[in-house]
């Protein structure tokens, strides 16, 4: 059998100038290092109680190894080679959402299968060691190859190539989930996949998003898991076609029937959500960026509105700060390589309100609600990434 798709999430902003950027040779980018972990910020302080469960955030499926091309002028041309001006690699799959989860600060447990190779062995210890997530559900399968993801970034769009082959599931978990405040699930038309019944009835609140549907029925009754969820999270394209439906807006009001919190992810124009127990609706548009590569950015859009909603947050605030999460990770290439970290958006915070391509009023009347949480900002704008390779043997400053 295959192996699952790739599926990360792609996020389309408003982008004032198409920008191209590659990164010349020995730019800071690749993996993560170990520094990105900031567990003194935590968003559900003041929410958290003495019986709530130690995981966050429990989330499965397939970790790819990504591997980042950007700089590139044009598509590749048959027959020809291209060279690309940058270069990052990195856990991609699942890992971009569980990444964009601890980087903000949710205690994150990740049920998955890593190759029994080098390329899992990075990637483990790049989500164990380097973002702190919890992998005590997951395991190393012998003689198993880690599934790679190569992609080419280029005016603004990107096209992957994958291969792999299809890993046993870590059973003990999925037969069991664990107790969590939140689950994420991938929702897959005519699959059901029981551990989602099982957390949502132990009290788990589960969000969900859901890939393009190739078999072309577009049948909203093909996704058994949704009666489950909490929170459904399709982009408009997904949510009119599942709706029947000609306005991603309408589109939102029909899914609102089927779960508490729709949310649409509405591209250059933000997104729009409905709370289909109180009728109440939210709009919020999109941050001006100068996007890069917009992989793994759904990912992280997804990442924000679960914080924001186990924060207990305004419907509103929950939206921008999703969409500003997935604006910061298009401006730097790669998924988990690209999820902002707590220390970057306060570096952001600082920067765009001197950013006279920005209006520095609306943005502080919308984003106000993060001064209470936002920490002194370390680094500079904009953040600086590690060098892109798997490792070197030395260090490298």
């Amino acid at each position: 059998m295959p192996v699952p798709p790739h599926h990360d999430r792609e996020f389309d902003v408003t982008t004032p100038s198409g920008d191209q950027r590659g990164q010349q040779d020995g730019a800071p980018h690749g993996a993560p290092p170990a520094d990105r972990r900031e567990p003194g910020l935590d968003p559900l302080e003041t929410v958290r109680g003495p019986a709530d469960p130690a995981r966050d955030v429990f989330l499965t499926g397939t970790v790819f190894l990504d591997i980042i091309f950007t700089g590139l002028d044009s598509a590749p041309v048959r027959g020809t080679e291209s060279w690309a001006r940058g270069m990052g690699s990195s856990p991609g799959g699942v890992a971009n959402m569980a990444t964009a989860l601890a980087r903000l600060g949710l205690r994150t447990s990740l049920a998955a299968a890593f190759g029994d190779d080098h390329y899992g062995e990075y990637c483990w210890d790049a989500l164990e060691q380097g973002e702190g997530i919890d992998l005590s559900l997951s395991r190393t399968v012998p003689g198993w190859h880690s599934p790679v993801t190569v992609s080419m970034a280029y005016e603004g769009e990107r096209t992957m190539v994958s291969h792999g082959h299809e890993a046993p599931h870590p059973d003990g978990a999925l037969a069991d989930p664990p107790p969590a405040r939140a689950a994420v699930a991938s929702l897959v038309p005519g699959r059901a996949e029981e551990w989602v019944a099982r957390a949502a009835r132990s009290g788990t609140r589960v969000f969900a998003d859901v890939g393009w549907d190739d078999t072309g029925r577009w049948d909203l009754a093909g996704l058994a898991d949704l009666e489950h969820c909490e929170a459904f999270l399709p982009n408009a394209a997904e949510a009119m076609r599942y709706t029947r439906t000609d306005c991603p807006r309408a589109a939102a009001r029909a899914l609102a029937d089927k779960v508490r919190y729709a949310v649409v992810t509405l591209g250059a124009e933000g997104a729009y959500a409905v709370d289909g127990a109180t009728g109440e609706t939210a709009e919020v548009p999109a941050i001006r960026v100068e996007a890069l590569d917009p992989t793994g950015a759904g990912d992280v859009f997804v990442a924000g509105f679960v914080t924001g909603t186990l924060a207990d947050w305004p419907l509103a605030d929950r939206l921008a700060f999703a969409g500003l999460t997935a604006a910061l990770s298009v401006q730097e290439f790669g998924g988990s390589l690209s999820a902002p970290t707590w220390t970057e958006i306060a570096a952001w915070w600082q920067h765009v309100q001197h950013d006279d391509r920005q209006d520095p009023e609306a943005l502080r009347a919308r984003y106000a609600f993060l001064e209470g949480l936002l920490p002194a900002p370390a680094r500079p704008w904009p953040p600086r990434r590690a060098v892109p390779t798997i490792g070197f043997r030395s260090s490298v400053p």
